[in-house]
């Protein structure tokens, strides 16, 4: 999860799957992206959709190709291994927003183990 207009790096990338230029913020959202262009049960996706009535954004809201739709939250592994009360803010509130607009499958992104 980001802050509505970021201003830190920014890779653009132009995917098929995607409605609008899809906007990156770490490897891990680049690479996940790029693993979602690819995946054939992914009908298309949204980067960085902004939660309403919030100032942060979901990194991914997924459409699959029978319709449904999940959401996954791209986050270091360090974050999680020692937890930041603001990441663990930002996660459960991203959780509850989108369990309130009937997304059930809710799930995190890291990077890989060193």
């Amino acid at each position: 999860m980001y802050k509505k207009n970021y201003k830190g790096r920014c890779e653009k990338k132009s995917l098929s799957k995607c409605d609008t230029i899809c906007r990156c913020y770490s490897t891990i959202q680049s690479a996940y992206a790029d693993k979602l262009e690819t995946d054939p049960s992914v009908q298309s996706f949204q980067c960085n959709t902004p939660l309403e009535d919030e100032d942060y954004t979901t990194d991914f809201l997924i459409t699959r190709q029978d319709g449904t739709q999940y959401v996954r939250e791209c986050v270091e592994r360090s974050h999680l291994t020692k937890p930041k009360p603001l990441t663990i803010k930002l996660l459960d509130t991203s959780r509850s927003y989108w369990l309130a607009h009937n997304v059930q499958d809710w799930g995190i992104v890291t990077d890989a183990e060193s």
